[in-house]
């Protein structure tokens, strides 16, 4: 069985090099990379609304349903842009582990990084 990770990446290569090819779409790396950031800002702004983020309107539950097709279109151009800025599918999960791992050192307050110091700890 294929990585699923690895597996997603290539469907989302697969679909990207199908839409540009059959848009006749031919833009430079860095716009690619441009216009993808903005297209994912913009599905993670709508997560937002699905999450009802206005205080000042009556509230209503979050349709689950809605917010999840939202998050897979976030993934969708994450990846793409991952794709584009040269990131594969184990070098994506390599630079999530390494951050991961030095997240948790900040937190620990073991981080050579200033501002991480855990209040009440020793300083290292």
């Amino acid at each position: 069985m294929q990585d699923r990770l690895a597996e997603i990446f290539e469907w989302q290569r697969r679909f990207n090099d199908q839409v540009r090819r059959d848009r006749h779409l031919a833009f430079d790396r860095s716009t690619w990379i441009q216009k993808e950031a903005l297209a994912l800002m913009v599905e993670l702004g709508e997560v937002v609304e699905e999450a009802r983020f206005k205080w000042w309107k009556n509230a209503q539950p979050i349709d689950d349903a809605k917010l999840h097709e939202e998050l897979v279109d976030v993934l969708h151009f994450f990846i793409s842009l991952c794709i584009d800025a040269g990131l594969d599918a184990e070098s994506l999960y390599q630079g999530y582990l390494a951050k991961n791992q030095e997240n948790f050192r900040r937190q620990q307050g073991l981080s050579d990084k200033a501002g991480y110091a855990v209040p009440g700890a020793p300083e290292v």
